[in-house]
């Protein structure tokens, strides 16, 4: 469900085979995650899957749907820096996605966690094919949530504090879990964004910042996102 935003681009960025539980499994374009798929054992714990890049400027918009019912202890989606814990094992069944300050997650209980702490966001969704939006405005500093293409309201606010990349997360505790990355955009929201994203775009790596005829201070902001 394609949900439009005014002076969006199309992102590529996938989920990260280095960065997730051995309990999550990706399909070969990296677009779609299985969660406990072993047919010898039930799920184990709770298993999470990080995306491929971290976000520091401006507006960024994603979104996941749920190709099964959705039942278990915890299910859920959200954002975390590079610290936020990706795997719980021996029969731990958490809402990963919030279960300390590095992360910020939504359950489809309809509750939303951070800090290991929750309230109540949202109706429950158990729906196969729901399609869950994720809208991170790192100029306002919010999070918020779609449901279907309908806007859930701002879930947390305060994320330009953070001071460091936020990714895309998703975690189950849930046996044949199957959440697959659907649209991906981004807003650069100034003319310095702007030129700053084109730059690192073309560049192979972040030593080659250093050799660029720029102020100081944007070689430092271009070599931290080269870097991310």
């Amino acid at each position: 469900m394609l949900r439009s935003f005014r002076g969006h681009t199309w992102e590529s960025w996938e989920w990260d085979s280095d960065s997730k539980s051995p309990d999550a499994h990706l399909s070969l374009c990296r677009q779609a995650v299985y969660f406990h798929i072993s047919p010898l054992l039930d799920s184990q714990g709770t298993a999470g899957v990080r995306g491929t890049k971290g976000f520091t400027h401006g507006e960024h918009y994603w979104e996941i749907e749920f190709l099964e019912p959705l039942f278990g202890s915890s299910v859920m989606v959200g954002v975390g820096t590079q610290n936020a814990l990706l795997h719980a094992g021996d029969q731990k069944f958490v809402n990963l996605i919030g279960i300390d300050s590095e992360s910020w997650g939504l359950s489809y209980k309809g509750f939303i966690w951070h800090n290991g702490r929750s309230r109540k966001y949202t109706e429950p969704f158990y729906e196969r094919n729901t399609v869950i939006g994720v809208l991170l405005d790192l100029s306002a500093g919010t999070l918020t949530f779609f449901r279907n293409g309908v806007n859930l309201g701002v879930a947390f606010t305060g994320l330009e504090q953070v001071g460091k990349a936020l990714y895309p997360l998703v975690s189950s505790t849930a046996p044949e879990t199957e959440l697959q990355l659907g649209v991906r955009t981004q807003r650069i929201s100034s003319l310095q964004e702007q030129c700053i994203h084109i730059i690192t775009q073309s560049l192979s790596h972040y030593r080659q910042a250093h050799e660029l005829p720029l102020p100081t201070p944007l070689i430092c902001q271009i070599h931290t996102r080269v870097h991310l």
